[in-house]
């Protein structure tokens, strides 16, 4: 796993569980976002073989799946502006993460809305990973 914020989190608690949901996601975010704009192949490591995407309307399931499907997106330039960032915290220390933004893609000029979803579990050794990651461009 690479060495993102997260994994360095060992969780024990509810109210650890509350401080990373509402003070270090935004470190999750911003690493992720910053991946996927510059090397998609790089999240690999953030997704396990159980993890499922659903990108618009297409789902694929597990993190080589995944990877791939991010990989094969029609465009080559991408960058996320993140506009709002809300995360609550899941049973089993898990944590839901809901982010609002814009992305510009290649040349365009004129960024279009996004949405996403992000559930994040803990594996066996405690490190967070994305279990559950839904993309929606929002449109109107």
């Amino acid at each position: 796993m690479l060495d993102t914020p997260l994994s360095l989190w060992p969780l024990h608690g509810p109210d650890q569980t509350l401080i990373v949901a509402f003070v270090c996601i935004e470190q999750f975010i911003e690493f992720y976002y910053n991946q996927f704009d510059s090397d998609r192949k790089g999240l690999a490591s953030l997704y396990r073989d159980q993890s499922m995407l659903t990108f618009e309307s297409a789902s694929v399931l597990g993190a080589n799946s995944i990877v791939e499907k991010l990989s094969s997106l029609p465009f080559e330039k991408v960058k996320h502006q993140v506009s709002t960032l809300d995360a609550q915290p899941t049973l089993e220390g898990g944590i839901v993460i809901l982010v609002t933004g814009q992305l510009l893609v290649d040349e365009e000029q004129r960024p279009m809305n996004y949405t996403q979803a992000f559930q994040l579990m803990r594996d066996p050794s405690g490190n967070y990973f994305v279990f559950n990651d839904i993309f929606k461009l929002v449109y109107g």
